[in-house]
């Protein structure tokens, strides 16, 4: 009898089973797009991966991606208050010019640093995209820096002269070494104007705000940016004046050179894993107007 009653049972279970069964394939025939869910799930809206293909949330963005992008960033404010903080210092001193002429000299160059950022988003948003943009302005940077170290060579080359040079011949080197420092300092202007408005937009592109998960963390991502960025900035402040004051204009100029090449390798190694945003393709507001 009992045996009977487990036959019964068997059969039953296996009749459930076969109706489950049946009853997800002719779901799967009828609606396709629900056997693709998994997949789907695990895309990114209006994100793409380097090669161009729709990126996958699992091994893409979020902080794999974002900690490369706060490392260029501490690296750049670096750089950048590593060349701006000390600059009448400079010109005062080994350019000798006048503390008034030196403070007009820094204004227009801290003005023109200032206005450069929306030249920086306009060729971003029109032409190259946040990480060529990035790229090419680390690179400008790189390249800016390393002329402000070789000024500062000639200024060391022109000073060991002493008053057995040609006055001519270091005049003449003065105002080239003048015109070096000036054109370098300006790449960093521009080097600095194409990081701005794009380092920071591209670490938000690595959080998707339609996953909690990841809105949470985009939150503390503008956190932990702003605490780097102040790191980076307390750090050159620390460091570097002292070096350039009491030990080498030249070694102060090129350490944050070298930084700020550290700081594009790295962010380069996480060319793999960003997410690459296709909504921003629109035409830039600054475009249409007029």
């Amino acid at each position: 009898m009992n045996y009977d009653v487990l036959l019964q049972s068997d059969h039953w279970l296996s009749l459930n089973y076969s109706k489950t069964f049946i009853t997800a394939i002719s779901m799967s025939i009828s609606d396709p797009s629900a056997a693709q869910t998994p997949l789907l799930d695990d895309t990114v809206d209006g994100c793409l991966d380097y090669k161009g293909r729709p990126v996958r949330r699992s091994s893409s963005g979020c902080w794999r991606s974002a900690s490369f992008i706060i490392v260029v960033e501490i690296a750049e404010r670096f750089a950048y208050y590593g060349i701006s903080s000390n600059l009448i210092t400079y010109l005062t001193g080994p350019l000798g010019e006048s503390t008034a002429t030196a403070a007009g000299q820094v204004n227009a160059w801290n003005g023109a640093a200032s206005l450069l950022p929306l030249l920086g988003a306009f060729i971003a948003d029109s032409f190259l995209g946040r990480y060529r943009t990035i790229i090419l302005a680390s690179l400008v940077y790189v390249l800016g820096i390393g002329l402000l170290a070789l000024s500062a060579t000639l200024s060391s080359i022109s000073s060991s002269g002493g008053q057995n040079a040609d006055d001519i011949a270091l005049s003449s080197s003065l105002q080239f070494q003048v015109i070096l420092f000036f054109f370098s300092l300006y790449l960093v202007a521009f080097a600095q104007g194409g990081h701005k408005p794009c380092v920071q937009a591209f670490g938000a592109d690595q959080f998707d705000t339609q996953d909690a998960e990841e809105c949470k963390a985009k939150s503390s991502f503008f956190n932990w940016w702003y605490f780097g960025m102040c790191a980076g900035t307390l750090t050159t402040l620390s460091i570097l004046n002292y070096i350039q004051d009491n030990l080498s204009w030249v070694l102060g100029f090129a350490i944050p050179g070298i930084v700020m090449a550290v700081g594009l390798v790295v962010f380069l190694l996480g060319t793999m894993t960003y997410r690459y945003s296709v909504k921003g393709d629109e035409e830039s507001p600054i475009v249409t107007v007029g």
